[in-house]
């Protein structure tokens, strides 16, 4: 979503030039969002553009990106676009949001079509309507209630028109319409619904206040109040009856209201000099002026027989208890005439303080007081929560406005005990002993805890706790075969039993795999490759030795598993880089590898991951290495302006019609099977025929201190065999690729050096993108084969030459210092003939 607002002080009606505007995008996501802006097909990025910013504000984490266009100009109108992406995560798409910035936009602004209140009968239909008056773009507008209800079920909004059918009281309320174009802030007005009404009709009798006496005499004074919530207020009116025959005020009878401001509103009759004809029903009847509403008509008795009232627990009932989980009454039994409404609260006393001076809680309901007509409260599903003091006291309404009755009930919720672990595994090794702890937490009752150990269902031990434990453990001297499975331990109270699981076994951990392996994939053939798997084995010494590892590997796709075991020798330690090498996998397929460790216990817990197929590349340069193993040749490549081509060889797969007395009989490891680069010099070759060998183009980007202008020395290696009579030479050049390419002569040697395969090494200074270039010639006849094989490049001067290594013969600009901030990467730009 993007919104845009201006800067502080110069928000108006529109946007002209020399204004600065935000542009700000927000993405609510996991993992975080990359934004990206655009300003029409343009992409916008910090330092792109002198009047474009592009920040993120403070106390954000990554959720909000704000573009800033300082002073408005021409092209600054135009459709902006942010797009947010998690780079395709989990198959997530990207996403955005579009704005379009013109001299015109506006910030919404809106008024109301209706009286304000709006004062209504219930059952009415009703119609809200609110206009945009501004703003660009137009506005969107919506109906909400204030306090974040939802709006009556049967209203039907359409735009900015609300209607409501059928309104009721419980349909009143505020009602603001909210505008919002993403410009600048909303716009909100509000309006009040009053809804006719009548609720809530109460009464309470007072006797004379001159007198301490709570009871009603003949020939004192008594008070009838009245009170009603009305809506709206201003419309109530009262009316009272005596005996069903209207009653006027006189010096007896004294009728007083309560001013119309005051709510909810009160009616009075005061009796003055009360008498015996006095005696019989009075009514307050209370209805709204402009009607709309049904009336209220309360009946108060005044006889001989009206008493205040009278609060007691029954017997036997003062202190309960209950068991977690059960229905509980709480019983107050009140007598009166007439009887009055108990409240039921909470208190909590501190020590033996009287309920008056203690701190009021919550009810189970959430409340603060609960009514009850028939003075029961009744708690359905009781929780230890709930344990405490409860007090039942007179309401004055419906009753006598005197000192209000009360009592207190203790409620005691019993429950079973809560304990620690719930439930845990633990792996141990045959022959160990190990305890198991089960820890009480809090119970109640507290006293008389009783334990129970059981594995499986076989009893182990019981006990009891005392006063000074809150745990109990159980001690397995020597773990056997029988010893592993659940082991429970019950304890227990009058309420129930809390429970700890403890699962014993000798599984193994997963291992877990191994994800940064150098070079872990290779090529040994055209359609199949390798791959090096390694892995760590989780908390090896928890259980017994890991004797094998069960390998599963299927391609993906197919349902057909093959497995077998890799063998462990000795004990695996914690941490130890465990390597196997899976070979014959088919190019350019995937596979789902599945490793379980295997004790004496059994199988452990096996874990996957998938391996696949990605072409080889070379390693960072800090160690190129290439052995020719693959048919890629490590990216190796031919100099088309040569004159013949190196080629690939094993002494395996020689051709039988070699020239003999020439040409290595195996690689530089000794191995027939291994490869290595060679120049053939039969016919149709001539002396001084060149075969030139390009290694892959190497990218320097260079982080040197200003400070240090030297340029970073590589150890380039390799293994060379020259032998036969008519061999001729071998030189290595550096060629680099600065503005002009230039070859530059680092190493050679002429003639026959023998049957035997020779190390050389030279340090190298490149100064731009680099290659290596390996050049054989030719010499005076057929014996002169030449081949190369394991070359290498390290960063850093070389250690150890061989003896009558030929040294570099291109000098460094400067004495050669090692640059630890130098990073290399590698961009495979060579070609294959």
């Amino acid at each position: 979503m993007i919104t845009v607002h201006q800067s502080v002080g110069e928000s108006k009606e529109h946007f002209y030039f020399e204004r600065t505007v935000f542009l700000r995008c927000v993405a609510n996501s996991n993992p975080p969002v990359h934004y990206t802006w655009r300003r029409g097909r343009e992409a916008l990025t910090q330092g792109s553009d002198a009047g474009v910013e592009i920040y993120e504000p403070f106390f954000t984490q990554g959720e909000t990106k704000i573009l800033k266009l300082k002073n408005l100009r021409p092209q600054d109108y135009a459709k902006y676009t942010c797009i947010s992406s998690v780079r395709s995560v989990c198959g997530i798409g990207d996403k955005s949001a579009h704005f379009i910035l013109n001299n015109r936009t506006a910030p919404p602004s809106i008024k109301l079509l209706l009286d304000d209140p709006l004062i209504v009968n219930p059952g009415e239909t009703i119609t809200l309507v609110c206009v945009a008056s501004g703003g660009d773009p137009p506005p969107t507008l919506e109906w909400v209630r204030q306090g974040g209800e939802e709006l009556p079920k049967k209203s039907v909004v359409n735009g900015g028109t609300l209607t409501i059918p059928g309104i009721t009281v419980d349909d009143g309320g505020s009602y603001s319409c909210v505008a919002s174009n993403n410009v600048g802030n909303p716009a909100k007005k509000s309006t009040t619904i009053l809804v006719r009404g009548l609720r809530k009709g109460r009464f309470w009798i007072t006797p004379d206040p001159y007198h301490n006496d709570d009871n009603i005499q003949i020939g004192r004074e008594v008070k009838i109040s009245c009170q009603v919530e009305a809506t709206p207020p201003e419309e109530l009116q009262f009316s009272w009856l005596k005996n069903g025959r209207p009653l006027r005020s006189s010096e007896r009878m004294v009728i007083t209201h309560t001013d119309i401001d005051i709510t909810p509103g009160t009616t009075n009759l005061d009796i003055i000099d009360l008498k015996f004809t006095d005696f019989g029903t009075y009514t307050c009847v209370a209805s709204l002026r402009n009607g709309g509403t049904p009336e209220i008509s309360i009946d108060v008795n005044i006889s001989s027989t009206t008493v205040p009232p009278e609060l007691s627990v029954p017997r036997g009932r003062s202190n309960l208890i209950a068991q977690e989980g059960d229905t509980v009454d709480l019983q107050c039994l009140v007598s009166g005439k007439p009887k009055p409404i108990i409240l039921w609260s909470r208190v909590e006393e501190s020590g033996a303080a009287a309920a008056a001076a203690a701190t009021v809680i919550l009810m189970p309901d959430g409340l603060e007081q609960t009514e009850s007509y028939d003075g029961v409260l009744r708690i359905s599903n009781v929780t230890r929560e709930m344990s405490g003091t409860y007090r039942c006291q007179t309401s004055q309404y419906n009753g006598f406005n005197v000192k209000p009755r009360e009592a207190l009930i203790q409620l005691v919720v019993q429950f079973p005990p809560t304990v620690e672990p719930v439930y845990t595994e633990i792996r141990q090794a045959l022959g160990r002993a190990f305890s198991l702890t089960c820890r009480l937490l809090r119970a109640h009752p507290a006293r008389l805890l009783r334990y129970e150990w059981k594995l499986g269902s076989r009893l182990l031990t019981v006990g009891q706790f005392s006063d000074q434990r809150d745990d109990t453990s159980y001690l397995v001297k020597a773990l056997n075969r029988e010893g592993y499975g659940e082991y429970t331990c019950d304890i227990t109270n009058e309420a129930g039993a809390g429970r700890c699981t403890f699962l014993v076994t000798g599984k193994a951990y997963a291992p877990e795999f191994y994800y940064d392996t150098y070079s872990a994939l290779w090529q040994n053939r055209p359609r199949v490759y390798g791959f090096k798997l390694q892995w760590t084995q989780m908390e090896p010494n928890s259980v017994d030795r890991i004797l094998a590892y069960r390998l599963g590997i299927r391609q993906m796709g197919q349902s057909r598993w093959w497995e077998q075991e890799i063998p462990m020798e000795g004990t695996i330690q914690k941490g130890e880089l465990l390597t196997y090498n899976l070979t014959e996998l088919i190019k350019p397929e995937s596979y789902l590898v599945r490793l379980t460790p295997i004790t004496r216990y059994g199988e452990g817990d096996a874990t996957d991951r998938i391996i696949t197929y990605s072409a080889p590349v070379n390693p960072h340069l800090r160690e190129f290495q290439c052995g020719f193993e693959d048919e890629a040749v490590c990216l190796f490549s031919q100099d088309k302006t040569d004159v013949f081509d190196w080629t690939r060889h094993s002494a395996a797969t020689r051709n039988t019609k070699y020239t003999p007395n020439t040409g290595p009989s195996s690689d530089h490891a000794g191995s027939k099977q291994g490869f290595y680069m060679y120049i053939e010099t039969s016919r149709p070759r001539l002396e001084e025929d060149k075969a030139r060998l390009l290694s892959p183009t190497f990218n320097m980007n260079s982080k040197i201190s200003s400070s240090v202008t030297n340029n970073p020395t590589y150890c380039f290696a390799f293994y060379y065999h020259m032998y036969g009579k008519h061999i001729g030479a071998l030189n290595v050049f550096l060629r680099q690729k600065g503005q002009t390419v230039t070859d530059t002569s680092v190493w050679s040697l002429i003639g026959n050096q023998g049957d035997r395969w020779r190390q050389a090494k030279v340090n190298i200074h490149p100064t731009a993108a680099f290659q290596m270039v390996m050049e054989g010639v030719r010499g005076g006849g057929i014996e002169g084969d030449i081949a190369i094989d394991d070359v290498t490049i390290e960063e850093g001067e070389c250690k150890d030459p061989p003896p009558n290594n030929l040294r570099s013969l291109a000098p460094p600009s400067s004495p050669h210092i090692w640059q630890l901030c130098v990073t290399l990467s590698l961009a495979l730009i060579g070609r294959q003939r």
